[in-house]
C-alpha cells in the first residue's frame, strides 16, 4: 500500500510529532532543548509559521503549529530537522538518522481541540512520570500561558485570548483547564489522530478541509459503500 501523503494545509492547526529512532533520546540535557528551540524560533520565523505550543520530552516533541502556505509546514520541519541532527550528531559524537523516520502531523479543528490539545501537550511529561506538576517542567510552553515566563516563540491562539480579559484571568483559567484535564477518548484522539495522519474534526470541518486537498482527511468507513436506488 502506498504511503499516505502527508496532510499540510495553510491557515489551519496543526498537531506534528517526531520520535527519535528506535525510541533513543534526541534530547540529552538543557544545553539541547535550549538549542532545539532557538532553531524552531529561528525556521518558524523564517518559513511563516506560528507555534502555538510545543512539549520536549527525552526521545520525542510534540508541537502545536499554523502554517501560512501548504508548503510553509514541510519545509519548516525539514530545515528544522536538518540542523538539529547536524548540531546534535556532532556535539554527541555520533553520526546517522537521528529521527524515527518522517515526523507524523494532522490538522485540528480549532473549536474544540485548539486547548484541548495543549493540555495534551503540558501534561505529557506528567503522564510519563517525569514530574508531579505541569508547572515543573521547564520543557514545554506550559510556563508561558500559566504566567511563570515569557516567550517571544510563542503566538497565544484565540482559544486562549478568549480564556480572560486580563492576563490573571487567562493564565488563572488555562491553570484551572490543564489541571482539570481531557476525557480518556479526547486523549486518545489527539493522539492517534497524529500518528495516523486524520484530520481530527467534525462533519462540517472534515468537508471544508477535503474541499481543499485531494489527500483523503479521514478514514473511510469500512465495507463496500451502499448502492445508489434511481427513483423514477
Amino acid at each position: 500500500m502506498a504511503r499516505l501523503v502527508r496532510l499540510a494545509l495553510g491557515g489551519f492547526l496543526h498537531h506534528v510529532v517526531q520520535r527519535g529512532h528506535n525510541r533513543q533520546p534526541v534530547f540529552v540535557d538543557a544545553a539541547d532543548r535550549v538549542f532545539f528551540l532557538e532553531q524552531l524560533e529561528q525556521t518558524s520565523r523564517q518559513h511563516g509559521v506560528a507555534v502555538h505550543a510545543y512539549t520536549l520530552m527525552e526521545n520525542h516533541f510534540h508541537l502545536l503549529l499554523t502554517p501560512e502556505t501548504d508548503r510553509a509546514l514541510p519545509r519548516m520541519i525539514q530545515a528544522l530537522g536538518r540542523c538539529y541532527v547536524r548540531y546534535f550528531n556532532s556535539r554527541h559524537g555520533r553520526t546517522g538518522t537521528l529521527w524515527e523516520g518522517r515526523y507524523r502531523s494532522t490538522v485540528l479543528q480549532a473549536q474544540p481541540f485548539a486547548l484541548a490539545c495543549m493540555a495534551f501537550l503540558d501534561l505529557n511529561p506528567v503522564r510519563a512520570g517525569v514530574v508531579p506538576r505541569c508547572s515543573d517542567y521547564a520543557w514545554s510552553s506550559h510556563g508561558h500561558y500559566v504566567g511563570l515566563r515569557s516567550e517571544r516563540l510563542l503566538t497565544p491562539l484565540p482559544a486562549y485570548w478568549a480564556l480572560g480579559n486580563t492576563p490573571f484571568a487567562r493564565e488563572a483559567a488555562y491553570t484551572d483547564l490543564v489541571a482539570k484535564g481531557n476525557s480518556a477518548e479526547v486523549d486518545a484522539a489527539l493522539a492517534q489522530s497524529a500518528i495516523r495522519g486524520w484530520a481530527l474534526g467534525d462533519a462540517d470541518f472534515l468537508l471544508e478541509l477535503q474541499r481543499k486537498t485531494p489527500r483523503r482527511v479521514a478514514m473511510a468507513r469500512p465495507g463496500r459503500p451502499k448502492k445508489q436506488t434511481l427513483l423514477a
